[in-house]
């Protein structure tokens, strides 16, 4: 079959969203399918959004490829006869954050005619599709309450599961991921002041947020961690993440509200590693099981602090928690096969 792979993309920034089109290229090619991906540039301001979804809408590539799948949005605005959607996110500033300090629709007429203008697309756009996947039950929930548009929870794997082993464990609590304000890593660093165990954290990651890399150092400085706390700032090699998340004494992910479990979180399993979230960060508790798989908490330095000493001072638990945060990959059913027959059999 020969398949568009389309999605959005912000220039040098890596991530998810990045992740996902990349290595679902990659497997559709192993399941012998042709395949053509395309990125296109998305502007998604108040001023210029509507000419992005007109620029989108505009686009032909039906008339060369048997099936399109759009992933990151507004990917899912172009026409295709046979477009299927794995559906990561809304346009959230127009969506669930649109009241919110994250939110950049203005509170008056104009603002909120955009937002249902936006809404309104989407939802005859997403509605064209022969079949709309979402990358969580969340994010389904999302579609189901703004689109009124029904969803299957299709998880995205990693690319290559063998590569993460059970390692011995050192004394690091890690967090691989982008440094954002909404991965909330500053909280992370606020708890490792009220630790009373030994444990230790590690930072790992790349931001395009300099104020923030500065506030997070500060905070170490302050606080006086930096016998405890290890920051390194810039995306880690592949190789050398595997190797930090596989000795690892276990993973913190806690974001606020997040799309999805989160790759952090099926690294460290992959790893037999349990992750600590917290109880609002969203789809990451489509994994995680409090005292079963890894930890849920208050999204408070004291909580995470807690939960911290609770992974060091019981380390046979820990280990038995990351065994099941291993297993909970398969009970999920998070594997390529499973998601290539259903992208292409839609």
């Amino acid at each position: 079959m020969k398949i568009a792979v389309v999605s959005s993309f912000v220039p040098f920034i890596d991530g998810g969203g990045r992740f996902i089109v990349e290595w679902l290229v990659q497997k559709l090619l192993e399941h012998g399918h042709q395949v053509e991906k395309i990125y296109l540039p998305s502007d998604e301001s108040n001023e210029s959004v509507l000419q992005t979804l007109l620029s989108y809408r505009l686009l032909n590539v039906a008339d060369s490829t048997d099936r399109m799948i759009a992933i990151r949005p507004p990917a899912h605005t172009i026409r295709h006869p046979n477009k299927v959607v794995w559906f990561i996110h809304h346009m959230r500033s127009y969506y669930d954050l649109a009241d919110t300090p994250y939110g950049s629709v203005l509170n008056n007429g104009d603002g909120h005619a955009l937002r249902d203008a936006i809404r309104t697309h989407d939802t005859l756009a997403l509605a064209e599709a022969k079949a709309i996947f979402t990358n969580s039950k969340i994010v389904g929930d999302r579609l189901l309450k703004f689109n009124g548009l029904q969803s299957r929870v299709l998880y995205p794997p990693l690319l290559d599961i063998s590569k993460y082993y059970n390692g011995a464990a050192n004394d690091e609590i890690v967090s691989v991921c982008r440094l954002e304000a909404h991965k909330r890593q500053d909280l992370l660093v606020r708890a490792m002041a009220h630790v009373k165990s030994p444990v230790k954290l590690r930072i790992a990651g790349s931001s395009s947020n300099e104020s923030y890399e500065r506030r997070l150092r500060n905070l170490v400085k302050d606080f006086g961690l930096q016998d405890k706390v290890k920051l390194d700032i810039g995306w880690l090699a592949e190789n050398e993440k595997v190797h930090c998340v596989s000795r690892s004494l276990a993973s913190v992910y806690a974001p606020q509200d997040e799309d999805s479990y989160g790759y952090p979180t099926l690294e460290a399993a992959a790893a037999y590693r349990p992750t600590l979230t917290c109880l609002d960060s969203g789809g990451t508790l489509e994994f995680i099981r409090d005292g079963e798989n890894g930890l849920i908490v208050e999204p408070t330095p004291l909580a995470i602090a807690e939960g911290f000493d609770r992974f060091y001072l019981d380390k046979l638990h820990t280990v038995r928690m990351g065994q099941s945060a291993n297993a909970t990959i398969q009970d999920l059913g998070i594997r390529w096969d499973h998601v290539i027959k259903q992208l292409t059999a839609a």
